[in-house]
């Protein structure tokens, strides 16, 4: 099983987490620049020589949105698609409703043509787009970019797969959900497990390395080849002990 990591905020302290990562990885990484994004992936992968690939986590002021979709504001979309518009580097388009939830209200209207725009550049785009999505997928999540069929897209989809978030998720559970996502997406499906740190809610609560055995150990039952863990600054020694049980 191939091991990957999300950064949400990136600095000196959380990336020297990377010095405990022993085995090849990659590195999902956000920033709010694409200038930004290529200081750090210049300079990691001068020092981490295990980070095989890096990819860009672009996210917006909250005030614009953060996460990505129809309710963001269309100026900071536009922003996005202009820096991206002759770039092929590989991204994660973190497919959420807005931290600020009045924007779904403000940005009703215009969120018709931001679904048109996102659609396009999901078609047009030259790189590698994953796609960080909602672990439910219905027609209402279709309809509002916040899931991409990689049969029409050609994403590859991260679902957020977060047991100790969601604690009422039991193995059963699991285990059939990562039947159902393997079966429908087979290799174009990773799967994100977590929480080893808080994210941008900051009351996320972090899962046990004996939780973190347990789904990774599901994960591989279910031939899930690919996971990635939310997030790197949260990395310790024993989650690592865990982690390289399942690494290949």
């Amino acid at each position: 099983m191939k091991i990957y990591f999300f950064e949400e905020f990136p600095n000196n302290s959380t990336l020297s987490k990377l010095s405990l990562v022993k085995f090849p990885t990659k590195l999902f990484l956000a920033d709010y620049s694409i200038e930004g994004f290529k200081l750090y992936d210049k300079e990691i992968r001068k020092e981490y020589k295990n980070v095989k690939e890096l990819i860009w986590w672009p996210v917006l002021n909250v005030d614009e949105g953060y996460w990505l979709s129809p309710f963001s504001k269309r100026k900071a979309l536009l922003r996005l698609f202009h820096q991206l518009m002759n770039e092929k580097i590989p991204i994660l388009w973190d497919a959420e409703l807005p931290k600020k939830r009045s924007l779904m209200f403000t940005q009703f209207f215009k969120s018709f043509k931001n679904k048109k725009l996102i659609k396009s550049f999901f078609k047009h785009y030259k790189g590698k787009i994953y796609t960080a999505e909602y672990l439910e997928e219905n027609r209402y999540t279709a309809k509002n970019c916040l899931s991409f069929d990689p049969k029409i897209y050609g994403n590859f989809k991260i679902k957020m797969l977060y047991s100790s978030v969601h604690s009422w998720m039991d193995d059963n559970y699991i285990k059939n959900k990562l039947k159902e996502l393997k079966e429908d997406y087979n290799n174009k499906i990773l799967i994100g497990l977590g929480c080893l740190a808080t994210g941008m809610d900051g009351n996320e609560k972090l899962i046990s390395p004996q939780n973190l055995e347990r789904d990774l150990k599901l994960c591989k039952e279910a031939g899930i080849s690919e996971v990635v863990l939310f997030r790197l600054e949260g990395l310790n020694k024993e989650y690592v002990k865990v982690i390289e049980k399942f690494v290949s």
